[in-house]
């Protein structure tokens, strides 16, 4: 490749990487958003220990990344930092992409000449499709996503990006004749490099393991299982790889410190291991059948929406023709894609998406060889130019297809949610809730990152069935749960027992853990008001009455009529709907629905009619309170 090209060929990577951040910048949420978005934040910001598997890179560079000073709101400069990451990795994809199509795929001599002589055009014949194929990526739905709020995903797929690439050209360079090897790379270069990030990349998320299978077979294939030569240079890479895995240090060194943020107390050895490879979460894997066929399902059925059809021709051509034309190649790209299906179509969870973006990588590689075929059948140039203008339209439908759903830039129902719980509490409160993804994980970040609230004592209903958790509650609120020793005591003796796989009686377990939880409750609301959440089963809470309170339940020792404080809630709703838009604004409708009725309760129908018609309002299809609309009516 001449030096001109290469020019070009960087020029082309940056331009693409800078628009696609123009894009995000645009669509970028400016805010702390759904799920995990507040607890990673207040991880990295704080120097915590994140949700298994710990992400302990992603921690570091989230740290410095957020210190830097570029006087932006903290939880915005990170949201900022995934779509610079996100950025990088289109700029190293469509590198990627092009040295696939160019180099590996374009081994002969002839078969090189013969494409750039059918385009009339050397330069056109070697970006348009890279190019293409770059563009579909990093704007179909799951990547643009991934580059709008903190998560760890960012980082992920820049480098896994990275550890492709090094292990393609790992494995095309040592397959060239030794005199033309030296002039490209010196002996192992790209070996130890690979081996390297691999190890960090695995330190980053443990998906990684999904490039197993194509890496495996693809260099077992072609230097010999058997070969004594192969299994030397195998070994030779444990000393990059674990000096990349080191990055894991950092979670048994910072939970040493016991940091606010402590998930897992990685320190001791068992633990270590507990959270690196998700043990919490390994009872989400291979459940059954009927899992593996529900989440292919949605696979299958999501994959149009995502690329927003048009790209998956083209993908379809591609692969076809790889499959034809280079069998090596075409098993590789197969692999990674299988792999990455076949096992995350076996976890249970329902925000399953981004599993599938090794997936949609190789969906996009597909689409680069699906354009190359186009071009190599024009004759002319006029059918060149229509074919670059019906890919600009595609490229621009695609655009126009995802932007309403990905966009975040209006966002701020989660801040709103998570303000509006704050608001409907007294001071010095506790509140027990189980919305981890609207309102607990948010308020992490809220309290211990901007200030915000740091009087309330926000329990997690179901991290309480975690050792580590009430050890961090224990911690945090020692005058809270100190009230409490004998019943954790008693708690957390049959919590080990499960904890450690030794025999226990979840019936024993559960008693245990609802005696704790009133136990905080009786001992701590003389001194404190204390209020649930909706979602919040009656078992926890005795007998107390549930009194509304905004979007919470203030619970009582009488049974007294009590004045339903409804503080003014806003709530800034965007315009796409999903499940969480919905689920957030159903909540706060359900509240209003359920001053209503404790309005009812005690007579007062005009007060009730009020709060139900505020119900309906934020929610028209809300069918108790549309219920409760027709039985109040005159």
């Amino acid at each position: 490749m001449n030096m001109s090209f290469r020019k070009l060929e960087i020029f082309v990577g940056l331009a693409l990487a800078i628009l696609a951040f123009t894009v995000y910048l645009a669509t970028l949420c400016p805010t702390v958003n759904f799920i995990d978005s507040g607890e990673l934040a207040t991880d990295v910001y704080t120097l915590g220990i994140p949700h298994p598997t710990g992400y302990s890179l992603f921690t570091l560079l989230g740290y410095i990344f957020s210190h830097l000073p570029l006087g932006l709101r903290v939880i915005y400069q990170l949201n900022l930092m995934a779509a610079v990451l996100c950025s990088g990795a289109v700029f190293v994809f469509f590198r990627l992409i092009l040295f696939i199509m160019n180099d590996v795929a374009a081994k002969g001599e002839k078969e090189r000449k013969t494409s750039e002589l059918a385009t009339k055009d050397a330069v056109l014949s070697r970006l348009l499709p890279a190019s293409f194929a770059t563009l579909v990526l990093c704007f179909s739905e799951t990547y643009w996503s991934q580059a709008l709020s903190i998560e760890v995903y960012s980082l992920h797929l820049l480098l896994v990006g990275l550890v492709l690439t090094l292990f393609i050209k790992a494995v095309y360079i040592n397959l060239l004749p030794e005199g033309e090897r030296k002039k490209i790379s010196p002996d192992n270069r790209y070996w130890f490099a690979f081996a390297f990030v691999l190890g960090l990349s695995f330190t980053n998320h443990g998906t990684t393991i999904l490039l197993a299978p194509a890496f495996l077979v693809t260099y077992f294939y072609l230097f010999g299982i058997t070969s004594s030569r192969s299994w030397k240079s195998v070994v030779s890479l444990a000393v990059p790889f674990f000096l990349g895995l080191s990055a894991l240090l950092y979670l048994p060194l910072r939970a040493s410190q016991h940091p606010v943020m402590n998930w897992g107390d990685p320190e001791t050895l068992e633990k270590f291991f507990w959270h690196v490879r998700g043990r919490q979460y390994t009872v989400w894997l291979f459940e059954s059948w009927e899992t593996a066929a529900k989440q292919f399902k949605y696979f299958v059925d999501t994959l149009g929406t995502k690329f927003a059809y048009v790209p998956l021709i083209l993908a379809a051509i591609g692969c076809w023709n790889l499959f034809k034309t280079d069998r090596q190649l075409f098993g590789f790209t197969l692999l990674l894609f299988l792999g990455c299906i076949g096992y995350s179509i076996n976890y249970d969870i329902h925000d399953i998406d981004s599993y599938f973006l090794l997936a949609y990588v190789t969906v996009a590689l597909w689409t680069a060889f699906g354009v190359r075929v186009l071009l190599a059948s024009a004759r002319s140039s006029s059918s060149v130019a229509a074919l670059g203008a019906g890919l600009l339209f595609a490229c621009g439908y695609l655009v126009y297809h995802n932007i309403d759903e990905v966009s975040e830039h209006t966002t701020y129902v989660v801040e709103d949610y998570t303000r509006a719980v704050f608001q409907s509490t007294e001071p010095q409160s506790i509140v027990i809730s189980y919305q981890w993804d609207y309102f607990v994980s948010a308020s992490l970040y809220f309290q211990l990152v901007e200030k915000e609230r740091p009087d309330l004592v926000i329990i997690d209903k179901e991290l309480l069935r975690r050792t580590w958790y009430l050890q961090l509650l224990q911690q945090r609120f020692p005058e809270i749960i100190g009230k409490s020793t004998a019943e954790l005591d008693a708690y957390v003796k049959e919590l080990n027992k499960f904890e450690h796989d030794l025999p226990y009686n979840p019936n024993v377990i559960e008693y245990q853990y609802t005696n704790f939880i009133r136990s905080i409750i009786d001992r701590n609301i003389a001194h404190r008001h204390v209020y649930v959440t909706q979602e919040i089963e009656p078992r926890y809470t005795g007998n107390y009455q549930r009194i509304p309170s905004g979007l919470a339940f203030e619970l009582s020792r009488d049974t007294a009529y009590h004045q339903v404080r409804m503080p003014e809630l806003s709530l800034r709703v965007p315009p796409r709907s999903d499940p969480y838009v919905d689920g957030i604004t159903s909540m706060f409708a359900r509240a209003c629905y359920n001053n209503a009725m404790y309005a009812l309760r005690y007579g007062k129908r005009e007060e009730a009619a009020l709060f139900n018609a505020k119900a309906l309002e934020i929610k028209p299809d809300l069918p108790e309170a549309a219920a409760l609309g027709r039985q109040l009516q005159p």
